[in-house]
């Protein structure tokens, strides 16, 4: 004759199968979700249009009379956020009033996306100084280009 077995579960044992069976599924949800997510961004950035630049935090050094000063470029794949002098020395705005408003001037037009670099405009007031803040605007945009 064949013996009825009869098997004791503790309700401690069912919920601790219970939570780990439960943190499986959710981890392996989690990694169905995370690695499916990447491959729709990877076939958008590449239906659009190609990317100016490596997004990041760009610097360039110039030399004005017997400063040195540094340009910082910050951008996005395709958008310049600011540009700005770091480091600037109160004895070098005291010698050079122009060069803050004429950074100014340029961020403002290349950050709001109103002008290509080659198409900014430059004021008369201070033309030259514009023209070297240009070139090293360019010089540090070329560091950052995603070409």
């Amino acid at each position: 004759m064949s013996r009825t077995k009869i098997v004791v579960l503790q309700l401690k044992e069912i919920i601790y199968t219970a939570i780990f069976a439960a943190l499986g599924i959710l981890l392996v949800i989690l990694l169905i979700i995370m690695f499916m997510s990447d491959k729709p961004e990877e076939a958008d950035s590449g239906s659009d249009s190609q990317a100016k630049y490596k997004a990041g935090v760009y610097t360039s050094a110039f030399t004005l009379g017997d400063n040195l000063l540094n340009l910082e470029v910050v951008v996005d794949p395709n958008h310049i956020n600011s540009i700005r002098l770091v480091n600037l020395d109160e004895s070098v705005t005291t010698m050079y009033p122009l060069i803050e408003p004429s950074l100014a001037s340029i961020a403002s037009q290349l950050c709001n996306d109103e002008v290509e670099i080659d198409e900014v405009k430059l004021s008369e007031d201070s033309k030259y100084t514009q023209m070297l803040l240009l070139e090293t605007v360019k010089e540090t945009l070329d560091k950052a280009s995603a070409e």
